[in-house]
């Protein structure tokens, strides 16, 4: 008993305790975090068809697994595709940044695969999405009936978009820098359903806006104002891209200042020629 008293005693016993502690909490969450993948992969793969699973997985290793490792784990040329889920590989994918032909900072925007285009490809890349998804879950790819906005509120999902949106993408849309190479794309070419899946995935520089930040009726009323402001004309004249007071200051101070310098011109060669 005295021994084990004078090893509580020792300057060292809290420090084991605390190790201890947190070896126990470190395996357990581990273990939690294993089995929780596992059912999040079972439900995953019950809720697609097997086959879509295998097809899927072989699409991947032929022309993923360059990039993002034979088991999606990630390269140094690619991140881990472990937990992105569907909706990630139909927003890339769709939409052309994926596969990635070079490397850099930002995946740009372009025509799709040869593979992923027309009803075929939409077939494709729901086989990939779903070996994706069978592999730890993930915000899955939405569907039409998802980005219906037959009664959304456009007015809405407008003030949703200038409080969270603007600041990257401008007031329309329209994009905008970002920092050490990045850029927020314009919206004008991206399908509703690439909208939605961007909110829910963050892709590249994007945040994450989950259902617990803007539930599904607001990213319905924001998808409502996007696809609204796309049908607006310009009825000053030029949008000039629509990209806000830069352009037009540009092109005041450019064309107006011209014009003045030539007018001044003409008329002081008109008064020369009178005298």
């Amino acid at each position: 008993m005295n021994r084990i008293t004078a090893g509580r005693r020792h300057p060292l016993a809290r420090y084991a305790v605390l190790l201890l502690a947190l070896g126990l909490i470190g395996g357990f969450y581990t273990v939690a975090l294993a089995v929780s993948s596992g059912q999040r992969a079972d439900a995953a793969i019950a809720s697609g068809r097997a086959d879509d699973v295998a097809e899927g997985k072989k699409l991947f290793e032929q022309s993923c697994s360059s990039c993002h490792g034979l088991n999606a784990e990630g390269t140094s040329t690619g991140p881990t595709l472990v937990g992105v889920g569907s909706a990630a590989v139909h927003f890339q994918v769709s939409s052309g940044r994926m596969p990635l032909a070079n490397p850099g900072s930002q995946a740009p925007r372009k025509q799709p695969a040869p593979w992923a285009v027309g009803k075929e490809g939409e077939k494709r890349i729901e086989q990939l999405g779903a070996y994706i998804q069978s592999l730890g879950g993930g915000p899955t790819a939405v569907s039409k009936a998802d980005v219906d906005t037959s009664k959304a509120n456009a007015a809405k999902g407008g003030e949703l978009f200038r409080a969270n949106c603007i600041q990257c993408h401008n007031f329309v849309g329209a994009g905008g820098a970002l920092t050490q190479g990045k850029y927020a794309p314009q919206l004008n070419p991206a399908t509703p359903e690439q909208i939605y899946e961007a909110m829910i995935t963050g892709p590249q520089a994007m945040p994450v806006f989950n259902d617990s930040i803007i539930t599904p009726d607001q990213k319905r009323d924001m998808i409502a104002y996007i696809v609204g402001v796309r049908q607006q004309v310009d009825p000053g004249g030029s949008g000039l891209g629509r990209i806000g007071p830069v352009t037009e200051g540009l092109v005041a101070w450019v064309v107006g200042l011209s014009l003045l310098s030539l007018a001044a011109i003409w008329i002081t060669a008109k008064r020369r020629q009178a005298k």
